[in-house]
């Protein structure tokens, strides 16, 4: 990637290179060619699955007939297995398959799993969701990769890339959020899971029209000679087809599946210690070290922002006054809250901290880290306030949980997509595939301990908001001062990760 983009093509079984300059960075156009469309495919690939994100708990408790403890705990496995399965699309993506073969397989699955849970109720949802994990938890991996792709190591308009792709999946969010509370208030299940299947349906369309545009550049995959490039191809499907029954079994099996994904989680991140510890180049030993040290810190505030589709989402629905002047609000829609603040305040968090470092101010990794766990840790503080407030009835005023979202998603603002911009500083190219799968499993680790904390919360059923609301007022302020007691632990680790860091600096 020293100044070319090298694409590769067969030959009568032998690889054959060609190149194309990548213009120097005086001469850069606005953005790569690719990362326009990848911003669209991303809008429309996460419809379906913010449909499921925000719907799930409350179709298995209101149509399906599951405890809110089995559904939290489905819940749970469900986003383990999404996040999990990151790492394994970013070992297969570039290695197997390439990234936009295995985003089409992905999102194919996708469509299916959504019909089938549409269509066959409780007999196919167990499979539906099998067939939807599979096909998500593979494929966005493979859209980063592609992003990450488009710009050369150097290149400081990856952030701002990540940033506005972020934005463009939040954009999805809005949409399926803004839907699944519309079907919501009316129950109408089938219609919801219908129309999760059109974006998945959008984005193949979209990426099927650009296909040219996005093909990988310098995976493994591209440097296999003709024999192993299929049987690369051969080993990665036959992956894919085995993944689904696997974890249709796994669904079934909650309390099972959600140990296996915290030791598996543990198994990994000791994996990548040792890997770290071996590796040779010291500068790249370095940037390594950082990237295990942010990413545990980032597990805390993942832990709590995954709270969203599983506790907060039932306390939103039992303790919060939903009438917010004279109109019903679907408790989907409060997560709406989150992508609006995603959506504008992205490109302008963009554009601001550009300013900022133009001026001189060193804003960050490690300080938007820090930021991230404090602003967490004020949106799950501002709560119990709120629930010291609530009226005669118990119910907590509207406010209070926009307050706590607005205050989250400029927590997730200043980690989510500057940690995935910032795989391609830190991690070795050889290493970057798995290492951001790696990144994106600690979400999936978070989710089953989202569903652990879920299950401490109050049960909502026979009982009325004065009754659960000191349970909730005591979890929420547990989990608010932890997130800024870690914030607190990585502000004084802040100059230990810049020098780690700085490195990358000096070496480039």
């Amino acid at each position: 990637l020293s100044g070319r983009v090298c694409t590769t093509s067969f030959s009568k079984g032998k690889a054959v290179s060609s190149t194309t300059p990548i213009q120097p960075s005086s001469h850069r156009s606005a953005i790569p060619a690719g990362s326009g469309a990848l911003f669209f495919i991303q809008t429309f690939s996460t419809l379906g699955f913010a449909v499921l994100y925000s719907t799930l708990v409350l179709y298995a408790t209101k149509r399906l007939g599951f405890s809110e403890s089995d559904a939290n705990a489905m819940m749970g496995v469900f986003g383990a297995f999404n996040y999990g399965l990151h790492l394994f699309g970013g070992y297969l993506g570039g290695r197997c398959l390439s990234n936009r073969n295995l985003f089409i397989l992905g999102m194919v699955l996708q469509v299916i799993g959504c019909y089938m849970i549409a269509e066959m109720g409780v007999s196919g949802l167990y499979w539906g969701l099998a067939m939807f994990l599979t096909g998500s938890g593979l494929n966005v991996t493979c859209l980063n990769m592609m992003l990450t792709q488009r710009f050369a190591p150097d290149d400081d308009r990856r952030e701002g890339a990540f940033l506005w792709n972020y934005a463009g999946m939040n954009l999805g969010f809005f949409a399926g959020f803004a839907v699944a509370g519309y079907f919501q208030l009316s129950e109408n299940y089938r219609a919801l899971f219908l129309f999760a299947t059109i974006g998945n349906a959008v984005a193949i369309l979209v990426t099927l029209s650009r296909w040219q545009i996005l093909a990988d550049i310098n995976t493994p995959l591209k440097q296999a000679s003709r024999k192993s490039f299929y049987l690369r191809m051969l080993a990665g499907l036959v992956v894919l087809v085995a993944l689904v029954p696997i974890i249709r079994v796994l669904l079934t099996h909650a309390d099972f599946s959600s140990y296996f994904v915290v030791v598996l989680g543990i198994l990994i991140f000791i994996m990548l210690c040792i890997m770290t510890l071996r590796h040779r180049e010291a500068d790249e030993r370095r940037r390594m070290v950082a990237y295990l040290i942010l990413a545990a810190g980032s597990l805390v505030f993942w832990s709590l922002y995954q709270l969203a589709p599983m506790g907060l989402m039932l306390f939103s629905e039992h303790n919060i006054d939903l009438n917010v002047y004279g109109l019903r609000v679907a408790p989907q829609w409060i997560q709406n809250i989150n992508t609006v603040v995603i959506v504008v305040g992205g490109p302008l968090m963009a554009l601001l901290f550009k300013r900022l470092r133009e001026r001189g101010l060193n804003i960050d990794i490690p300080l938007q880290f820090c930021a991230s766990l404090f602003c967490m840790g004020l949106g799950m503080l501002v709560l119990p306030l709120g629930i010291q407030l609530a009226g005669g009835d118990g119910l907590v005023a509207f406010k209070w949980i926009a307050l706590s979202y607005v205050l989250q998603s400029f927590g997730e603002l200043m980690i989510s997509p500057i940690g995935y911009a910032m795989i391609g500083k830190l991690a070795p190219a050889r290493h970057q595939g798995l290492m951001m799968g790696c990144w994106m499993m600690v979400t999936g680790v978070a989710s089953v301990l989202a569903g652990y904390v879920s299950g401490l919360m109050p049960q909502n059923s026979g009982s009325t908001p004065l009754e659960t609301n000191p349970g909730y007022s005591s979890v929420f302020n547990a989990l608010g001062w932890g997130s800024v007691a870690t914030g607190v632990v990585l502000v004084l680790l802040i100059p230990l990760l810049r020098r780690l860091i700085a490195q990358q600096r000096q070496a480039s």
